[in-house]
C-alpha cells in the first residue's frame, strides 16, 4: 500500500474522484496534489472530508508527543475546544505560525504573554510555546530541541485545525517541499509517517472548523481572505455612530462614539467599507454581493452585540481577522454569517 507523499492518501487508479487517485502506477504523488503543488489547482474539495473526531480520537489513542500547531494571526479558530480532556495525559508542545503577519512593531514577548493569557482564559495546559515565522531558522531549531527535550523516544504527532500551517512547517524541518502545501482547507487527508534527522513526524488531516470564515467561502475567495503578507492596520478615527462593512463578510456598527479609534487587521485584498450607521441598512441591501463583496455561501446572518467597557477591544471573526476598537464607545454589534465565531477580547495590542 502506498501513499501520497504529499497528503498521505493511499495512491489508488480506479476512481478520478476519490482520495489518493493517480493515472499514473509509478506516481508518488497523487493527481490531486500534483495538480495543487505545480499550478494551484483544486480539483477536489476536501475541505468538509474528513471528520474531526476521528482525528483527535486516533490521536489520543498514541503514545506520542504532540505538536499542536496553531495559527497566530487567527488564533481564536485555532483553538480546540477541550483538547486537554480529549488528549488526557498527553505532553503538547503549542507552535504558534505566521507570527510574521504581525506588524514589526509587535515583540516576540507581547505576542507571548496574549498567547499564555488566553490559554488560562481558556483553560489550555501546554508544556511549552514556540512563536514561529517563515524563513525563521532559530525557531525551527528551538522546535527541535524542544522535541529532543520532551519526545523521550516517542513519535512526535502533528496537529492543527485546517489552514494552521502544519505542512509548511514540516517542509520547513525537512528542508524540502515534500508535503502538499496550500490555502485550501483539507489538503492533508491521511496521518503520514515522516522521518526528519531519525525522529519520526506524523502529520495529520487539518482538523475542521466550522465556525470559520475559511469554511464558509467558495475556494476562490480563500485568496481574498487569507493575508499573504505582513499585515498593515488600517486606522479610523470615530464620531457619533459609526458602521464599517467588510465586503460583504461581516458588519461592524459601534455606537456613540467620541474621540475613538477603530484600527483593522485583515488582507490587504479585503475591502472596507465605511458608511454612518444610520445608513447601513440601505448600503447593505443596495450593494450586498455587488460593491460589497466578496460574499460566504450563505445569506442568513446573525448579530453578536457586547457593551464596551475596556478601554482597547478586539473584535474577532473567525478566518477573517479583527477590529480594535478604543476609546468611547457605548456599543458594538457585529454581524457575520450564521454559523461563524465571534470573540470579543482584551487587545492583542
Amino acid at each position: 500500500m502506498t501513499k501520497c507523499k504529499g497528503c498521505g492518501a493511499t495512491l489508488q487508479h480506479q476512481d478520478k474522484n476519490l482520495p489518493g487517485y493517480s493515472p499514473k502506477e509509478n506516481s508518488e504523488y497523487c493527481q490531486r496534489c500534483f495538480r495543487l503543488i505545480h499550478y494551484d489547482d483544486l480539483t477536489v474539495s476536501m475541505k468538509k472530508g474528513i471528520d474531526p473526531d476521528m482525528v483527535i480520537d486516533r490521536i489520543a489513542t498514541m503514545d506520542a508527543l504532540v505538536l499542536w500547531i496553531v495559527d497566530l494571526f487567527d488564533f481564536e479558530a485555532s483553538m480546540i475546544p477541550g483538547i486537554n480532556r480529549k488528549l488526557a495525559g498527553m505532553d503538547i508542545i503549542m507552535v504558534a505560525s505566521k507570527r510574521d503577519l504581525f506588524p514589526e512593531s509587535v515583540g516576540y514577548e507581547k505576542l507571548a504573554a496574549f498567547v499564555f493569557s488566553r490559554l488560562k482564559e481558556l483553560g489550555v495546559k501546554i508544556k511549552e510555546l514556540i512563536l514561529t515565522s517563515r524563513n525563521d531558522d532559530d525557531s525551527l531549531n528551538d522546535i527541535f530541541d524542544a522535541v529532543a527535550e520532551n519526545a523521550r523516544g516517542r513519535d512526535v504527532v502533528v496537529m492543527g485545525r485546517a489552514n494552521a500551517g502544519k505542512s509548511t512547517l514540516l517542509n520547513r524541518m525537512m528542508s524540502e517541499k515534500t508535503l502538499t502545501m496550500s490555502r485550501y482547507p483539507g489538503t492533508t487527508l491521511d496521518f503520514n509517517e515522516i522521518v526528519i534527522n531519525g525522529q519520526t513526524y506524523i502529520d495529520t488531516p487539518g482538523i475542521e472548523i466550522d465556525n470559520s470564515m475559511l469554511m464558509q467561502v467558495e475556494e476562490e475567495t480563500l485568496k481574498t481572505i487569507i493575508p499573504q503578507t505582513r499585515v498593515k492596520p488600517i486606522v479610523f478615527q470615530l464620531k457619533d455612530d459609526q458602521s464599517f462593512a467588510i465586503g460583504g463578510l461581516a458588519r461592524l456598527d459601534i455606537y456613540d462614539c467620541q474621540k475613538a479609534t477603530c484600527v483593522w487587521y485583515l488582507s490587504d485584498r479585503l475591502q472596507i467599507h465605511r458608511s454612518k450607521a444610520a445608513n447601513a441598512d440601505d448600503l447593505w441591501k443596495k450593494h450586498y454581493g455587488k460593491m460589497l463583496s466578496p460574499v460566504a455561501t450563505t445569506s442568513e446572518f446573525t448579530e453578536y452585540s457586547i457593551h464596551k467597557k475596556l478601554d482597547k477591544i478586539d473584535v474577532v471573526v473567525d478566518g477573517l481577522g479583527w477590529a480594535c476598537v478604543s476609546g468611547n464607545a457605548s456599543t458594538i454589534k457585529v454581524r457575520v454569517p450564521k454559523g461563524i465565531g465571534v470573540t470579543f477580547r482584551k487587545a492583542i495590542m
